[in-house]
């Protein structure tokens, strides 16, 4: 599974704990039979301008309006639309995570189902999709579902490659779990690999845990002494 470079810090930064407990199931969340769709975001880009272009605008995905000049458009339905036509949109997925910050509940506005509900639908739909498992254990940890956030982490780092972004993310997740010798480490690896957002690191930093890199030295070379030509000495009986 190959990551994109999609920085999903600001899901675990922004908005307060809300109170998350009711359960998730295919029959809360609804099938994943579509008008349009369902198609894999990574897969299926030919149908992906439809959906962005009339529904995952720019305005749809700050949060900051619905589709313009289109009737009856609002930021819950079109995110809504969005995922159910591409259920492990990334983007979209981490736009409604935020919606329901913003709007402080487990299900906002113009929404079909709650957010985790999107969550849930996308990893029944690509159970293989790493940035998925991710973003979902962005959102469990943000929760206090330690256990669960840390079996979808683990899942993520085993399907996805590595990548600073990927170490970032799972760095913030860690630190959500007070993991902070793992979070530590992981910032470590994104930092090292010349990730731009400080985040991670000034967070730590306020939790009393940042520590520099240990500094690695290349031990000096060893001289090697020089090849000199070995001659056979004279035979005495010749």
């Amino acid at each position: 599974m190959n990551f994109r470079a999609i920085k999903i810090g600001c899901v675990v930064l922004l908005g307060s704990a809300l109170q998350v407990g009711a359960a998730v199931d295919d029959m809360k969340c609804g099938s994943l039979k579509n008008a349009y769709g369902p198609y894999d975001y990574y897969k299926d880009k030919s149908n992906l301008p439809v959906v962005e272009g009339h529904h995952f605008t720019p305005e749809v995905e700050s949060l900051v309006s619905g589709k313009v000049g289109r009737a009856g458009s609002n930021v819950g339905s079109d995110l809504d639309y969005t995922l159910r036509a591409f259920p492990n949109h990334p983007r979209a997925l981490m736009s409604m995570v935020r919606y329901g910050e913003r709007e402080r509940a487990e299900k906002p506005r113009h929404t079909l189902y709650t957010v985790e509900c999107y969550l849930y639908r996308a990893w029944r739909f690509r159970p293989d999709d790493g940035m998925v498992r991710l973003i979902y254990a962005t959102y469990l940890a943000k929760h206090g579902r330690s256990s669960e956030a840390l079996n979808h982490l683990n899942d993520a780092i085993n399907l996805g490659e590595s990548s600073s972004n990927l170490d970032y993310n799972i760095g913030l997740i860690y630190l959500d779990l007070k993991d902070y010798d793992k979070s530590l480490s992981y910032a470590h690896k994104a930092y090292q690999a010349g990730f731009p957002l400080p985040g991670l690191r000034d967070r730590l930093k306020k939790a009393g845990k940042w520590k520099e890199p240990a500094l690695v030295v290349d031990p000096a070379p060893q001289s090697i002494p020089e090849t000199q030509e070995v001659k056979a000495e004279p035979d005495p009986t010749k």
